[in-house]
């Protein structure tokens, strides 16, 4: 779920950007520090805008710079549990699809794929396959499926999130419109 936040903190102004616009300088900064990091409270953060910069800063003793207190805008994604979401396949494996929601890519094992059918790994068209159905699903198709666990405790820092698609109205979108 992609969310709005408003955020307060400060920045320090280098000495060697006085004389350039503070509000740029300010904004230059906080997307330096945000954007693209994963923070426990915002989520994943996207985008930083609409950054208001108080004129009046403080200087810290032995330190040249100023602070100044900023005001501004974050556009972050925030996976929630439960959360049905849409998305494209970008791999297929013998475990199951990755699915690029957005910012971040999800997991759906292969037994989460189909509901009351046999599914077999076909490797040579690179698809997982309903043995009784003929149902597939392949890299590029569109899918809808619900998040199911969200782990913030990878190695890389970067959420896993898994899904399901074994429920109704969930799966891929062309068996969801036949029905």
């Amino acid at each position: 779920m992609y969310r709005v936040y408003e955020v307060t903190d400060l920045v320090r102004i280098p000495p060697n950007m006085f004389g350039e616009d503070i509000n740029k300088v300010a904004e230059m900064i906080l997307k330096d520090k945000y954007e693209a990091k994963l923070d426990k409270d915002l989520g994943l953060v996207i985008y930083v805008y609409d950054v208001k910069v108080d004129e009046n800063g403080i200087i810290i003793p032995g330190d040249a710079a100023p602070y100044h207190g900023v005001r501004f805008k974050v556009l972050s994604f925030v996976p929630i549990q439960h959360e049905i979401v849409e998305g494209r396949v970008k791999d297929v494996i013998n475990r199951g699809l990755f699915v690029d929601i957005g910012p971040l890519d999800a997991f759906v094992h292969i037994s989460q794929t189909m509901d009351d059918d046999e599914i077999e790994f076909d490797d040579a068209r690179g698809a997982i396959v309903g043995a009784k159905t003929r149902r597939f699903v392949e890299r590029g198709d569109i899918v809808r499926a619900r998040i199911t666990n969200v782990s913030y405790s990878s190695p890389t820092g970067i959420p896993r999130i898994a899904m399901t698609m074994r429920q109704p109205y969930l799966g891929k979108l062309e068996w969801i419109h036949t029905k």
